[in-house]
C-alpha cells in the first residue's frame, strides 16, 4: 500500500502561497523554492507509483502500451499535472500574475487525484470538466486534454456517446493555464455528449505533433468511454478555426460535422505575401493550405462563421468561392457588427448546425457510394472507402470522383494524378477505373483482404492479386506512399528517435555544427512542442528500435556507425572533404546536409540526417501560418559560427519526387 505524507505538506504550502503571492508576475525567490521543493516531492512520488503499479497486477484505468512501455490512464492523469509545473518552471512561463497560484492548485489537483486513487483503486469521473492525460507515441510526453461529461452522464451506461472535439485559439496557454482554464467547469446546460478540449501542444495550429495531439487525444477518451465514431464533430474558433479547417478537409470522413469561426486557410493570402516562395517551400505549401482542398466539402456537413468587422471573414468567403467552383455545400454565418468573436445569434445557428448533423452521424459502413475526393499528398489519402496509395506527381491536384449503378453493381471511378488506389472491397461488385473495362473488385485477391489494390501501368488499370497485395503491404514500392512521403519534418509526426553519434569525426567543424543542432532541436521542441526529445547513442540502437520509430542520425559517417553503414544506399556521396549531391559538391566545413529518406533497413519509417523540425523560434513567434516545411527533402546548409551558435543559409534544397529520386534536371 503507498502511503502518500505529502497532503499536509501540500496544503501548508497552497496556504502559504495564497498569504504571500507577489504582485509582479514572477515568484519570489522562496516561492520559487518552494515550488521545485513540491514539484521534486510530487515526481519522486509518482516514480514510486510506478513501480508499484508495475508489481500489483491491478487496474489503474485502462492500460496501453507506447512501445514496449506500459501506460495507465490513472497514472497519466497523475502525471500530467506534475509535467505542468516542471514545465513553467523550465521555461520560466510564469507570465501572468495567476499563474504561480494556477501552478500551486494543479499540484493540488495531483493530490487530490492521488488520494482518490488510494481509496478508490480507480479514477472517479464526474459530470462536468476534468483533466486528463495520455503519453504520446510521438516522445513518450504525457499532454493533456480536457474532458467534459454531461450532466446527465451515467457511468454505468453501455451505450455509444457522441464526442465533441474543440480546438482553442492562440494565446500562449501553457499547461498550466491550459488546466486552470478548464478544471471543474460545469456542462453546458444542452450537453448531450461527451466533449474534449484538445491542448495540441500550445500554439501551432494543430499541425506536425500538434495535429497528432488531436487524434491522440481522441483515442485516449475513446479508451476510457463507449464513443460512437459515427457522431463525432469538430470544432473550433480563430487559430482553432484554422485547425478545424486543416483537420476537417484534410480528413473529411472522419467527422459527423466541422466548424471554423475565422483562422486561416493559406499562407500567401494570410500573409499578404505576393512574392513566391522557393519550389521546395511552395509546393508542400499545398500539405496544410486547406483553400486547395475545397473539393472535401462534398465528403462532410461544414459551417463556417465570421464577424462582418473582423479581417478573418476572408477565410471563409475564399472557402465560399470554393464551395462555389466545386458546385459543394459550405454553411456560411456572418456575425453582425462584430470583431473577432460569435455574437450569441451567431453562435446558437452555428452550433445547431453541429448538433444536427451529429446527430445524423456519418454515413453507416461501408459509407456513400459517391464521393469526391481531393488530395495533395499522400499524406491525406483516405476519404471512407477509397484510399489514394500513391501520386504520380507529388504536391499536385489529384482526385477521385466515384459514381455507382444499382442494377449492375458497377462502381465507376473518374481519377486524377493517381497512380495507386486501395478500395474497400465491400463498396461495390465490380470496379470501373477512367473508363476502362470493369475490373473485380469484391472477389479480387481471393476475396481475402479488406481493400483491393489498382495500379495504373502503361496498358492502363491492373488489380493485384493476393501475393502482389501482401508484399506491397510489407515491402512498399520504394516510391513515396503514406507517412512515407516526407518532408523532413513529417519524421516528427509520430515515434521518433535521435541518434547520436560516438565515433571519431570526420570533421570536427562539421561535428560541432551537428551537435548544435541537436542541441538547438532539443530546446526548441521542448519550449514549441512541449515535450523531450528521446537520444541515444548509435551503439545503444536496437532492432525493436528500428521498428518503432524514425531515427534522426546526427554526425557524419566517422561519428555516426549508422549513416556510415547506410551510405552506399542513400543518394548521396559523402566523403572526408565533401558532401556529394544532386551532381555537386560541397566542403563539409563549412557545409551540411539536412535530408529525409526512407530507413534503408525498414521500408515503413524514416531517416534523417541533421535536422530537427525545420521551423525554428521565430516561425512559431510569428505566427501559425509560417509552419510550414523550410528545406523541403533534402538541403545542404552553409553554416558559420557566431557567438550565440551558428548562422545558417540554405545552399541548395529541392523534393525527392514520388520515386524518392532527385529530377533529372538536378542531378
Amino acid at each position: 500500500m503507498i502511503r502518500f505524507v505529502l497532503s499536509l505538506f501540500l496544503l501548508t504550502l497552497l496556504m502559504t502561497s495564497q498569504a504571500t503571492v507577489a504582485v509582479a508576475q514572477k515568484p519570489s525567490e522562496d516561492e520559487l523554492n518552494k515550488l521545485k521543493e513540491q514539484v521534486s516531492a510530487m515526481r519522486r512520488k509518482l516514480d514510486e507509483i510506478r513501480t508499484e503499479w508495475a508489481d500489483d497486477r491491478q487496474k489503474h484505468g485502462r492500460s496501453y502500451y507506447i512501445g514496449e512501455q506500459q501506460v495507465w490512464t490513472d497514472y497519466a492523469d497523475l502525471s500530467v499535472h506534475i509535467k505542468a509545473a516542471e514545465w513553467i518552471i523550465r521555461h520560466n512561463d510564469f507570465d501572468k500574475k495567476s499563474t504561480y497560484q494556477q501552478t500551486m492548485t494543479a499540484l493540488q489537483d495531483a493530490d487530490t487525484l492521488l488520494r482518490e486513487l488510494q481509496s478508490r483503486k480507480s479514477r472517479n469521473y464526474n459530470a462536468g470538466s476534468q483533466i486528463c492525460g495520455y503519453v504520446s507515441k510521438v516522445d513518450h510526453s504525457v499532454q493533456p486534454y480536457a474532458l467534459s461529461l454531461p450532466s446527465n452522464f451515467d457511468p454505468s451506461r453501455s451505450s455509444r456517446m457522441p464526442l465533441y472535439v474543440v480546438l482553442h485559439g492562440r494565446g500562449g496557454r501553457n499547461e498550466v493555464g491550459f488546466i486552470a482554464q478548464h478544471r471543474e467547469k460545469k456542462p453546458g446546460e444542452k450537453q448531450t455528449w461527451i466533449q474534449i478540449d484538445v491542448f495540441g501542444r500550445i500554439d501551432n495550429a494543430y499541425r506536425w505533433a500538434g495535429e497528432t495531439d488531436v487524434f491522440e487525444a481522441i483515442a485516449d477518451v475513446s479508451r476510457r468511454f463507449a464513443i460512437d465514431d459515427r457522431h463525432i464533430t469538430l470544432w473550433g474558433f480563430s487559430m482553432g478555426g484554422a485547425g478545424a479547417w486543416h483537420l476537417g478537409m484534410h480528413h473529411p470522413s472522419q467527422w459527423a460535422s466541422v466548424g471554423a469561426g475565422a483562422g486561416f486557410v493559406d499562407f500567401y493570402n494570410y500573409q499578404k505575401k505576393t512574392e513566391q516562395l522557393p519550389d521546395y517551400q511552395h509546393k508542400p505549401l499545398r500539405i496544410y493550405d486547406t483553400i486547395n482542398y475545397g473539393l472535401n466539402l462534398a465528403n462532410v456537413h461544414f459551417v463556417t462563421y465570421g464577424g462582418d468587422q473582423d479581417s478573418q471573414l476572408k477565410t471563409s468567403l475564399l472557402m465560399q468561392e470554393q464551395a462555389e467552383k466545386h458546385d459543394v455545400p459550405l454553411e456560411l454565418i456572418i456575425g453582425k457588427d462584430i470583431g473577432h468573436k460569435f455574437t450569441p445569434e451567431a453562435e446558437a445557428e452555428f452550433q445547431q448546425f453541429l448538433g444536427r448533423n451529429n446527430r445524423q452521424g456519418l454515413p453507416k459502413y461501408p459509407g456513400p457510394k459517391q464521393i469526391r475526393f481531393v488530395t495533395y499528398t499522400p499524406k491525406y489519402n483516405q476519404c471512407f472507402w477509397c484510399t489514394i496509395e500513391e501520386l504520380d506527381e507529388m504536391y499536385e491536384e489529384t482526385t477521385v470522383e466515384s459514381k455507382y449503378d444499382e442494377s449492375s453493381g458497377l462502381l465507376s471511378l473518374e481519377t486524377k494524378n493517381c497512380r495507386l488506389l486501395s478500395i474497400s472491397r465491400d463498396i461495390a461488385d465490380e470496379i470501373s477505373i477512367d473508363d476502362e473495362p470493369p475490373l473485380p473488385l469484391r472477389d479480387a485477391a481471393d476475396g481475402l483482404l479488406p481493400s483491393v489494390y489498382f495500379e495504373k501501368l502503361d496498358a492502363g488499370w491492373e488489380v493485384f492479386n493476393y501475393d502482389e497485395s501482401r508484399a506491397y503491404q510489407e515491402l512498399g514500392s520504394g516510391r513515396k506512399r503514406h507517412d512515407l512521403q516526407g518532408p523532413i519534418d513529417d519524421a516528427f509526426m509520430s515515434s521518433f528517435l535521435c541518434v547520436r553519434g560516438t565515433g571519431t569525426p570526420w570533421s570536427d567543424e562539421h561535428q560541432a555544427w551537428t551537435d548544435w543542432t541537436l542541441e538547438r532541436f532539443g530546446r526548441e521542441f521542448d519550449k514549441w512542442m512541449r515535450g523531450e526529445i528521446r537520444i541515444v547513442n548509435d551503439s545503444e540502437v536496437t532492432l525493436e528500435m528500428m521498428k518503432d520509430s524514425h531515427l534522426i542520425l546526427f554526425g557524419d559517417p566517422g561519428s555516426n556507425k549508422l549513416l556510415n553503414g547506410m551510405l552506399e544506399k542513400l543518394p548521396i556521396e559523402w566523403n572526408r572533404q565533401e558532401i556529394t549531391v544532386g551532381g555537386k559538391s560541397y566542403p563539409v566545413e563549412k557545409h551540411g546536409l539536412a535530408m529525409i529518406y526512407p530507413n534503408p533497413l525498414n521500408p515503413h519509417k524514416y531517416i534523417v540526417i541533421n535536422s530537427g523540425m525545420t521551423t525554428h523560434e521565430p516561425d512559431f513567434k510569428a505566427s501559425n501560418s509560417w509552419l510550414f516545411p523550410k528545406l523541403g527533402d533534402i538541403a545542404v546548409l552553409n553554416y558559420s559560427k557566431t557567438d550565440k551558435g551558428y548562422e545558417e543559409t540554405t545552399t541548395w534544397a529541392d523534393l525527392f519526387n514520388g520515386d524518392w529520386q532527385l529530377n533529372e534536371s538536378e542531378e
